[in-house]
């Protein structure tokens, strides 16, 4: 199966093809489930005469129905630039169709790892089962008899965007419907949406593990941390096990385990000492051991999402587990790379 790469590709208006109504309509439905995509994370894709609609960069999955999120790309075009030296291809707002993208909406970071894969929808998540299989450093050998009879590969952590495509390219030789990336996330593609759809639920079902149950927050310990700080107590009750749970706190303190934790919540974790405050800290996030979780009280609701998330992801991990974090240079690159920052403006 090899994409569609029309030189001229089609610009009839698209809302109309029943396709595309359905890739909203799951869009949609994944975004609402946190245990699949957090915040402005994940993506969707179709591809449609030569056209790439891809999610757009820093919107909301869970907002497919109400409000325009996804941009038409030139599939030859960006195709071409992916296989040539260089790296024009990152740079996927080059490829856009205007004047079918009134909003000026700007492609997802990872527009270029939906056009090479050949399935016609495509989905990326970042749900916290795989999330959690993904932060270990044998993950490809523990996941093998999970997956086993489903077409499937296993690609190492790489910078999302181009270096993530291309060894992508490298690795799919033989075709894949599932892509399991190291300390990112999941990619199933599909002949339509209905079969994308289905072939997520079967690999989350199989990738399924039971979360720890943590210990409530200590509201009095809390606010005593804020002392007067910008921060409050997360809402989220789940949130507050980051903290109280000490197996969870010691996974979290290992490092940053994916790529939205650093956009979102800065390298790794800060952690208050022992009658330490929340005076001075600047950060999104701050834990209280064995008390709970402090939020900014300015903070986007893309923060929420993702404190949320690593509460899922360290509930499912052991310390003893050979855990593997992202290094102060992928953290680094993440942090300096033009279209993160453009998300994290989005989110601001």
């Amino acid at each position: 199966m090899s994409p569609a790469t029309d030189d001229a590709p089609d610009c009839r208006p698209i809302g109309k093809d029943p396709e595309y109504r359905a890739l909203l309509a799951c869009s949609a439905a994944i975004g609402r489930d946190a245990a699949l995509v957090q915040a402005a994370g994940g993506n969707t894709s179709l591809k449609r005469g030569g056209v790439l609609w891809v999610k757009a960069s820093g919107t909301w999955l869970m907002h497919a129905e109400s409000r325009p999120i996804m941009v038409p790309v030139r599939l030859g075009a960006l195709l071409a630039a992916v296989r040539a030296p260089g790296d024009a291809a990152e740079r996927a707002q080059d490829f856009v169709i205007a004047e079918q993208n009134p909003a000026g909406l700007r492609p997802s970071i990872e527009t270029t790892m939906h056009g090479v894969l050949p399935h016609p929808m495509v989905i990326h998540v970042h749900c916290v089962e795989t999330l959690a299989w993904v932060a270990r450093a044998d993950a490809e050998a523990v996941l093998a008899p999970l997956l086993a009879g489903l077409r499937w590969v296993f690609i190492p952590y790489l910078r999302p965007g181009l270096p993530l495509t291309r060894a992508i390219l490298a690795r799919i030789g033989t075709g894949a419907d599932v892509l399991v990336l190291g300390s990112h996330g999941l990619v199933v593609g599909g002949r339509d949406t209905a079969s994308a759809r289905a072939l997520l639920a079967e690999v989350s079902r199989r990738l399924r593990r039971v979360p720890r149950a943590a210990p409530g927050p200590d509201p009095e310990a809390l606010d005593r941390a804020i002392a007067g700080a910008p921060y409050r107590l997360a809402t989220d009750t789940a949130v507050h096990g980051i903290a109280t749970d000490p197996a969870s706190r010691a996974v979290a303190g290992r490092g940053s385990l994916y790529p939205d934790h650093v956009i979102f919540l800065g390298p790794g974790i800060v952690t208050l000492a022992r009658g330490e405050t929340a005076r001075g800290h600047t950060g999104p996030m701050l834990v209280v051991p064995g008390a709970g979780v402090l939020l900014r009280r300015d903070a986007p609701d893309s923060v929420a999402a993702l404190a949320r998330c690593l509460a899922d992801v360290t509930a499912r991990l052991d310390p003893g587990e050979p855990l593997v974090a992202l290094s102060g240079e992928d953290e680094a690159a993440l942090l300096g790379w033009d279209a993160e920052k453009y998300r994290q403006s989005l989110a601001r």
